[in-house]
Parts: C-alpha cells; structure tokens; sequence
C-alpha cells in the first residue's frame, strides 16, 4: 500500500508522527462507453450551453445556481477561504463509542507509525484506547478541508474514519409510521419474531459474503473474451403479492430457521 498523507495525531503534549493509508478499495468493475459498431472510446466535449461552442480548460469557472440564474466564482474568491494546511490530526476528545451513531462515518484509512520515533507513544494511545472503550474525536485536514473523524482501534491497527457533518445527514420523514400509533401488536406476535430473531442468531463472518452480482458479471466478460455463449442464469419466480397471516408466516419462519441449523 501507498500512504497518501502524512502527519501527526496531537493530543495535550503528545505527537505520534503517522501515515495515513485507504483501508478499503472500490471493487466495483468499471466500464467504458464505446460506439457499439466499432468498440472506439466515445470522447466528450465540453460544451458551453449558451454559445454551443467547445470550451477550453483555462476558461472554466464554477458556477454555483440560485433561482435559476448562475453565480460564477473564479479562483479570486476562493483564495481567502480558511484552507487548511495543517499536518496534525488534533484530538477534540475522547468518547464512548457507543455514542456516535454509525450513519456519520464516511470513509476509513489506517494509520501506521511513521517510523520507531513514533511507534512506542503509537501503541501507547492504541491500547490506552483499548481499554477505555472509547475513540478519539479528532479533526483533521485532509484535501485542504477540514474533516471530522474519529481513531479506533482494529486488531493491531489504529483506524481513522472520516465522518460527515451532522447538518449532512436526513432527517427521516415517513407519513406511513405517523399511523404506526393505530397499529396494536400482540404479545403473542412480539415473543414470535422474538423467536425468530433467536433462531437466525449467529456471528459476523464478513469473508462468508460476497457480491454474486459481481462475480455473474465478470462470468459474463469472461465468456465473451473467451468468445463462448453467455447463458443467462433461470431468473427467480416471484411469489405473488398476497394478504398473509402474520402469525403463521412467524411461525413458519421460524421452523424453517430450526430446520436450516440442524441440517
């Protein structure tokens, strides 16, 4: 792996010099756009809407819209903006984890001790955090923009997750669950998906999924590189939409879970 930044993680009088590495990649399998005659790349011009004419790299600008008319900013109104340079990721404080609602983090990089200069106040702050059970809430500037993040601790490794601003994240507004206070639940019907709930109980084992979209789609490159017949996979019948007895469909759920364990 390649760090991508370098710096140090400050908290009261303590500095640990550390680089910062993407902890996850995008497997994603990309694809170009081509004219389906000849397989050529198709190209993109960028083409003002107003004059129709091709425009040059040098003369774009960003434009930002409000009410329908354009507000165009040049490199002139940027340069006064607070961008940080800064090489510190500062601890603000140390929090539960439990406290930080997982829908705030972003992305994940780990940080590995820039050298034996670093490495004993490194581990030191990794198994202090061990112990506390609790993540430190940092900022830091990453891209010249400040970010918020936190640094756990991920087997040996300190992880630091970049996390979104709360004004960033929706407030969820469903019509349908304002009429859930009409709705009665049974206790029969709670101590059934409870039931449920117990019998498909298990443990995380992440390297027991994995995306079978993707591995049927690098089937189908595979095939046609190799120039055989693509065979399309039988699709699954869907059940038709009906009415059903909720406690029934626990009830069968849950015997086909037992069933499923003891096979």
């Amino acid at each position: 792996m390649r760090s991508i930044w370098k710096g140090a993680i400050s908290f009261g009088l303590v500095s640990i010099a550390v680089k910062l590495y993407a902890a996850t990649e995008d497997k994603d399998i990309r694809f170009h756009q081509v004219h389906v005659k000849d397989g050529g790349r198709v190209k993109y011009q960028r083409v003002c809407s107003v004059d129709g004419k091709a425009v040059d790299y040098d003369q774009l600008a960003r434009g930002f819209e409000v009410g329908g008319e354009m507000v165009v900013l040049t490199d002139d109104d940027f340069a006064d903006l607070p961008l940080s340079s800064s090489r510190a990721i500062d601890v603000v404080e140390f929090v539960p984890a439990g406290q930080i609602d997982p829908i705030l983090y972003s992305k994940a990089y780990y940080l590995e001790p820039d050298g034996n200069v670093g490495l004993k106040p490194y581990l030191l702050l990794r198994d202090a955090l061990s112990r506390s059970d609790r993540v430190a809430l940092v900022k830091v500037a990453l891209r010249q923009r400040e970010q918020l993040a936190t640094i756990r601790v991920r087997g040996d490794v300190l992880v630091l997750n970049t996390m979104l601003w709360p004004d960033e994240v929706r407030a969820p507004a469903f019509d349908v669950l304002d009429s859930a206070r009409d709705v009665s639940l049974r206790k029969q019907e709670l101590q059934m998906a409870g039931s449920l709930i117990e019998s498909m109980a298990g443990e995380f084992h992440p390297e027991e999924f994995s995306d079978s979209y993707r591995a049927a789609l690098q089937q189908v490159i595979d095939a046609k590189i190799e120039g055989r017949e693509v065979v399309a996979p039988p699709a699954e019948k869907e059940e038709e939409g009906q009415v059903i007895d909720l406690m029934a469909a626990l009830r069968a759920s849950v015997e086909k879970a037992r069933k499923a364990r003891a096979a």
